[in-house]
């Protein structure tokens, strides 16, 4: 099984992606959180053998030609082993923190791949830029302003999603999913793969052309005091409670949500119980993550992403690649 794991900003990404590297992982990704996405995999681009993900770039407030040079960049510089992952985020993050529109999430990010698709296909092939949609219209691309075909051609495009609706629009147009990593193998296998199965179907595509990638969240050794602080800012979300119901802990996410917006950041984690905490989480000695990791992806993927609180030491992800192995 191919691993991946989170790369947290830029000042040390390519020494640690080098000790990631030798630990046995398969490549690095970052996510927009309180860091930039693409800054730490430009650094991180110069450590030979790693694949290189952004997991995920928040899509809506970005135009397709901005994020189509982002990647592209990115893509040269690595010698063909960047992923470009996007994700819709939630509405109040988008209206709020980004200060941009929220409407219509799916089909924006439909049409932005599609968007993406055509640049890059003007840049490598030399067609007419012609892409005119409901959200998106790019018609110019003079020669200044055009990079030439990438030697490695365009980065395939890989989307994170959660619900059934963005599931389906993933396995319909992208090269790839980005399974969220508040989930359990309940989930995937019950709601989140059926829907890929329906996405693929109503494009007449086969299963072989969507890699999915589930992300899964990881906690090594014993205390878990961060991951239930995590579980719980997830589980206050209302995107996210499908998750809870699918185990019929629903009522967990409006108590959750309704202490969140009483500041309440530190009481939230004490109703993130044992149950909760090893059904979505995979916790424990590094062989034990390792099951956990090799019981909810199988059958479905041999490429996981190990989602952290934090940075994981550098001899457990060792000891959980050498258990996947």
């Amino acid at each position: 099984m191919k691993v991946m794991t989170a790369l947290f900003g830029p000042t040390d990404a390519a020494e640690r992606a080098a000790l990631l590297r030798e630990a046995g992982a398969a490549g690095v990704f970052t996510f927009e959180g309180p860091r930039e996405v693409f800054t730490p995999l430009v650094l991180a681009s110069t450590v030979e053998g790693l694949d290189l993900m952004t997991n995920v770039a928040i899509a809506l407030p970005r135009n397709p030609i901005q994020l189509a040079h982002q990647a592209n960049d990115l893509q040269e510089i690595s010698q063909g082993r960047f992923i470009l992952g996007l994700g819709t985020q939630i509405r109040a993050q988008i209206e709020k923190r980004y200060g941009t529109e929220f409407d219509h999430p799916v089909a924006r990010i439909k049409e932005m791949v599609g968007a993406l698709r055509a640049i890059f296909a003007t840049w490598n092939t030399g067609e007419r830029l012609d892409f005119r949609g409901e959200y998106f219209r790019h018609t110019l691309m003079t020669p200044t302003f055009n990079p030439g075909p990438n030697p490695f051609g365009p980065p395939p495009i890989y989307l994170g999603a959660l619900g059934p609706l963005m599931t389906r629009a993933t396995a319909e147009v992208a090269d790839g999913l980005l399974v969220m990593p508040f989930g359990s193998t309940r989930f995937l296998h019950e709601v989140t793969m059926p829907a890929v199965r329906e996405g693929l179907a109503s494009a007449g595509r086969g299963a072989d052309e969507l890699a999915v990638v589930p992300e899964i969240i990881v906690s090594v050794g014993e205390d878990h005091a961060s991951t239930r602080m995590l579980l719980a800012f997830y589980g206050s979300t209302p995107a996210y409670r499908p998750v809870l119901d699918a185990h019929g802990w629903g009522d967990l996410q409006p108590e959750l949500n309704a202490m969140s917006k009483q500041g309440r950041w530190q009481e939230m984690s004490t109703l993130i119980d044992d149950e909760v905490l090893h059904t979505i989480a995979a916790c424990g000695t590094p062989a034990e993550v390792a099951a956990h990791v090799r019981d909810r992806v199988k059958g479905v993927s041999d490429r996981v992403c190990l989602y952290q609180p934090g940075p994981i030491a550098v001899e457990a992800l060792a000891e959980i690649v050498d258990a996947l192995v």
